[in-house]
């Protein structure tokens, strides 16, 4: 298989316009620039919406506004999707979601790409923090071996390729409207539709978690108001 085919990134935002930057900077630092990028902002601030504009001018990106295109509330990870999947689809592509609170090594999209052999749905790079130690949401592989994994176990999209073909197999329209997040889901089908997930622990990112929602940092400062605004205000649906 053709490890090195047409490749969409996208990278979705909502403010955090430091962490972006950073992000940003260290993607366009890639050895590895075969690929198109789209930026979807959701509903960030006006004051960040022109910061992003300006570093679409800089990078020569596509910058979609979701606030010029529907009025629905953020976030609107679903609308995200399923556009980024016709695109890749349109471009008989792979598709890789790196978030805005994640900087990748100049080697990371080479090595994912390399890593993509037969039925595979989902490659994803494994997520360190600052002192380069597997943080959230890899936690429950802190004590797996540094090297390519096979999995069950449910993936985030911090930095993560969906393949062509899985992309070709299960339509993004049939995520659930009710929901917010979509990366159990998504693990998920990608098994159920016979395909494997990859994790790469050989392959790290730098993960600044919830850098763009920080009321999700009360998960681990304040898990009784963490909760209490997840289950009353019906906040961060996966």
């Amino acid at each position: 298989m053709d490890n090195y085919r047409e490749l969409h990134i996208i990278m979705p935002v909502k403010d955090s316009i430091e962490t972006v930057r950073e992000a940003l900077a260290a993607l366009f630092a890639s050895s590895d620039l075969n690929w198109r990028f789209t930026l979807y902002n959701d509903f960030s601030t006006p004051e960040n919406t022109e910061q992003l504009r300006a570093l679409a001018d800089q990078y020569t990106f596509e910058l979609i506004n979701w606030a010029e295109r529907t009025k629905h509330p953020s976030p609107n990870y679903r609308f995200t999707l399923i556009d980024a999947q016709r695109k890749a689809l349109e471009e008989h592509a792979d598709l890789l979601i790196i978030e805005s609170d994640v900087l990748v090594r100049h080697d990371t999209i080479a090595q994912i790409r390399s890593a993509r052999t037969e039925r595979l749905g989902l490659i994803a790079a494994i997520t360190h923090d600052a002192e380069n130690k597997v943080n959230f949401p890899y936690l429950y592989a802190q004590h797996w071996r540094e090297r390519p994994t096979l999995t069950l176990k449910r993936f985030s999209f911090c930095c993560t390729m969906l393949t062509l073909e899985f992309l070709q197999a299960y339509s993004f329209e049939q995520l659930s409207t009710r929901k917010n997040w979509f990366d159990v889901t998504i693990s998920h089908k990608s098994l159920v539709y016979g395909f494997r997930n990859l994790l790469l622990m050989n392959v790290p990112v730098l993960h600044k978690p919830h850098s763009s929602r920080p009321w999700k940092q009360l998960k681990y400062t304040n898990p009784v108001k963490y909760y209490w605004q997840k289950i009353i205000h019906r906040r961060d649906k996966i």
